[in-house]
């Protein structure tokens, strides 16, 4: 239809309109758009290469059929009151009449009339037809229009079907003409003025749209035809239709409707496309929102986890402050001088160190160490029910897509508590409290016999004195400085008390480090496993997720971007001359 009457800029328009079109259908097929939007653009871009289309809808009875009769000025198409047309016909020029079903679900009739030269006309059932399957046969076919000719009757003008229809003609972006049939049944030429007047209106503020409204009847036109000559009393209105048609949408228009038409029709795919779209997106940020709180609560639970841990490592510190104060009070009654003689039994020492420094201690550290375990248990068991309801929500709309139902995961208890209970033994263990108590006996011992000895070193110095100068003077000297030695602390029991406190701060500290990073060590090692267990059961919903956001905003990226790209085509297209 089109190569014939196509210059350079024109061609190179019509290319770019096939380019685009083209593009966007196999975009539309790899974003698993629905079939009916891909057909109906396909359809529209078969139009391309076909004559002018010309579309006749609205209700049955409105007249559409003769319409269409008095415009083509002989009764091709069958007329009644009730619904007659029951599949769409499409009329096209050939050079004798024929009516030939088409495997598309419509019938093909020709006809040898010059109008059809220049379009084919296509008549539909009624858009409220009986047979609810007329109205979609008819609903298919308007994406294949250049112009859709909307026939209403003056009887009744502007039914709500009708409003929903043309909303669905607009909706596809097609050029409207509407006829305003059987004019004849009103009594004044102001009464069809008033009609007209009305369904300007409507289509004006319901649907915004404004559309030529052209005022006939088609019975009157086929009366004057059928006598030869306008000869009734008032006027037709058909020539208005006829020039319209056949003038005013001459060949540069003609073009520009149908270059237009199925860009129109691309950019209303586009719209549903970028509306479903939207929904997809709606969705998406849902299930982000979902993961993000996931997270937040995956967050919380540790710093929870962390808060109690530390209350209990407090706790392990207290014991271990209580220890050493026991120490230090064993420490300072037992190494005392006028406990000397108990010193030398080494068996009662070690057994009392034991038994009133250590006693106790490892049953102690254990219940602490419960204590760690049942808060990170507790802890992730209180999770789970609120991930898994989380979940589940998001599961109500994508279904089998996010894979296995996740299920409230048990949390052992058992291997756990022995791990770190066994860890923490160990670190215990390193002070050996049986080894230290023996140890202590022994330095006790010889402090105590050096403490002994030490009047014996003096009466030892004094008699030196008298030896060396023969005054007792000496004497004195040397005995003085053996009381000043245990006064001042330097005698072997004090400065062994001294030394076993710094002993006792020392080891006490290094148990404290081993416990600390043996705790730490396995209530890490928990919590991590925990909040593996989680993210694990998470993952499938996340992947899926991430696809599909990646995928949808994809897809609204690009169909903005096609969609300018089409605006400015259809730009181009009206600017035809």
């Amino acid at each position: 239809m089109l190569h014939g009457i196509l210059d350079g800029a024109r061609k190179e328009l019509l290319g770019e309109v096939r380019r685009q079109l083209g593009e966007l259908r196999v975009a539309l097929v790899r974003a698993g758009v629905r079939d009916d939007e891909q057909k109906a653009l396909g359809r529209s871009i078969t139009q391309l290469d076909e004559l002018f289309l010309l579309v006749v809808v609205g209700e049955f009875n409105a007249g559409k059929s003769a319409v269409i009769n008095a415009l083509l000025g002989e009764q091709v198409l069958e007329e009644g009151v009730t619904p007659t047309t029951t599949r769409i016909e499409l009329l096209k020029h050939g050079e004798e009449r024929t009516r030939t079903p088409s495997g598309g679900g419509y019938e093909e009739i020709t006809v040898p009339m010059a109008i059809l030269r220049e379009m084919c006309i296509v008549d539909t059932p009624g858009t409220n037809a009986v047979v609810r399957g007329h109205e979609a046969l008819t609903r298919d076919f308007v994406p294949r229009s250049d112009l859709v000719l909307f026939v209403t009757s003056a009887d009744r003008p502007f039914t709500e079907s009708e409003r929903a229809f043309l909303e669905a003609i607009r909706d596809w972006g097609k050029k409207v003409v509407v006829a305003v049939n059987k004019t004849d049944i009103l009594d004044k030429p102001a009464d069809v003025d008033t009609v007209v007047e009305f369904v300007r209106s409507k289509l004006r503020e319901l649907l915004g749209l404004r559309p030529e409204v052209f005022a006939v009847s088609a019975r009157r036109a086929q009366k004057a035809r059928a006598a030869g000559a306008d000869t009734e009393p008032h006027p037709t209105g058909l020539r208005p239709l006829e020039q319209y048609l056949t003038r005013t949408l001459d060949e540069a228009e003609r073009l520009r409707i149908k270059l237009a038409s199925p860009v129109g029709v691309a950019l209303s795919v586009l719209d549903r496309v970028a509306g479903s779209a939207r929904e997809r997106l709606s969705v998406v940020e849902a299930d982000e929102a979902a993961l993000r709180e996931i997270e937040s609560q995956l967050a919380l639970h540790v710093q929870e986890q962390s808060r109690e841990f530390r209350l209990l490592v407090a706790e392990i510190d207290k014991l271990l402050v209580e220890l050493e104060k026991r120490g230090a009070s064993f420490l300072e009654r037992t190494l005392r001088v006028f406990r000397t003689p108990a010193l030398f039994d080494g068996d009662a020492v070690a057994g009392a160190f034991r038994q009133e420094v250590m006693a106790g201690l490892p049953t102690a550290i254990d219940k602490r160490v419960e204590g760690v375990v049942d808060g990170v248990v507790g802890g992730e068991a209180r999770l789970w029910p609120e991930v898994v309801e989380r979940l589940k929500r998001r599961r109500a709309v994508h279904g089998e897509r996010m894979g296995p139902e996740v299920k409230v995961h048990p949390v052992n208890r058992a291997r756990p508590l022995e791990a770190l209970q066994r860890e923490c033994r160990r670190g215990v263990d390193g002070y050996d409290a049986v080894r230290e108590g023996r140890r202590l006996a022994g330095a006790a011992r010889w402090a105590a016999l050096a403490t002994l000895l030490l009047p014996v070193a003096g009466l030892a110095v004094a008699a030196a004195t008298v030896a060396r100068t023969g005054t007792a003077s000496g004497a004195v000297t040397g005995i003085v400085v053996a009381a000043g030695l245990v006064a001042a602390g330097l005698a072997p029991l004090p400065a062994l008390l001294r030394r076993e406190k710094a002993r006792l701060e020392e080891s006490v500290e290094a148990l404290r480090q081993r416990l600390t990073t043996a705790l730490r060590a396995g209530f890490e090692r928990e919590l991590q496993a925990g909040q593996r267990r989680v993210k694990d059961a998470v993952a499938p919903f996340g992947g899926l997720v991430r696809a599909e956001g990646e995928r949808v905003r994809a897809l609204s990226a690009d169909i903005e971007g096609r969609r300018r790209d089409l605006s400015a085509l259809r730009t181009r297209i009206e600017a035809l001359k």
